[in-house]
């Protein structure tokens, strides 16, 4: 059955992206077209560019998430300097090493740019934060001068995984100025609505994947520090936009992964943790085909 498919951001809550991938997969279920933010633009690339669910686990298996911590080098070290780094910066670390292991790996499947794929079946989220819009990738890159077909697609993933202050944003370079771009889900972290036409019509079934509960799971905040507040100011911006479009008309067509307990930044984590979050993506999934 052909589908399309959304997936949301999540870090590396992403992980249960790829068991509900494959049981999908497993029940005959293909992608024609996909969409994501931030750790579910790395999904919908790998997808667009052929890669099997068995296939991104291996090479999440081989993976050691410690070399996309790649800071700038600095002639003294010293451990105050990580926040000076971050105020000129902008981010903690580079995100070049990021990007370079998204290039290789679509590499593998002879995909470098938006031109390699069939047109409309790759679109990712990322966030303006200089002209305050967001972005729709590669369609929205004709306003910047750039020649959509063209734009490597590791690049764009790159622009929708840059999680504010952990990695740099990335300067885009317009005329004799510049725009800031960040994460996508700062914007919109799970573009439910990215296909469906005017009239609200879609050409062939939508699955979202989303790296969360479901508003009858989730309670409210606790809020008794400024830093609850921050988490919850942010959490509530992220997500209140598509929340809204999910309860009015297509919370059927989500797979709800609750992955909330787990960090989205936490680079360090351990195999089990890993695989602990893939078996929640494929649980969920099975139970949400059931019905579905």
């Amino acid at each position: 059955m052909l589908i399309d498919g959304v997936f949301s951001g999540g870090g590396l809550k992403g992980f249960a992206l790829v068991g509900a991938y494959e049981v999908l997969q497993e029940r005959g279920y293909r992608f024609e077209r996909v969409a994501g933010t931030s750790a579910g633009a790395i999904l919908a690339s790998f997808i667009a560019a052929g890669y099997s669910a068995k296939e991104i686990e291996q090479l999440l298996d081989e993976l050691d998430l410690t070399t996309f911590l790649d800071t700038r080098k600095i002639i003294f070290p010293l451990p105050f300097m990580k926040w000076i780094r971050l105020y000129w910066r902008l981010g903690i670390y580079e995100g070049k090493a990021l990007e370079q292991w998204i290039f290789e790996k679509l590499g593998r499947k002879g995909i470098y740019s938006f031109a390699d794929l069939p047109e409309g079946s790759l679109k990712l989220i990322a966030s303006d934060l200089t002209n305050g819009k967001m972005m729709v990738l590669p369609d929205d890159l004709e306003n910047y001068g750039i020649a959509p077909k063209s734009f490597p697609i590791a690049r764009a993933v790159r622009m929708s995984c840059s999680i504010p202050f952990f990695f740099e944003p990335i300067k885009m370079k317009i005329g004799t100025g510049e725009s800031i771009i960040v994460d996508g889900g700062v914007l919109s972290n799970f573009p439910m609505w990215l296909f469906q036409d005017e009239n609200h019509r879609r050409k062939r079934p939508i699955i979202g994947l989303k790296l969360s509960s479901s508003q009858e799971e989730v309670g409210g905040y606790q809020i008794n520090n400024a830093l609850q507040l921050f988490e919850a100011l942010f959490s509530t911006m992220k997500n209140a936009h598509d929340d809204r479009y999910i309860s009015r008309e297509h919370e059927k067509d989500v797979v709800f992964i609750p992955v909330d307990h787990i960090r989205a930044t936490g680079f360090q984590m351990e195999d089990e943790m890993k695989n602990e979050m893939m078996e929640i993506g494929r649980m969920r999934t099975e139970q949400f085909l059931r019905f579905w």
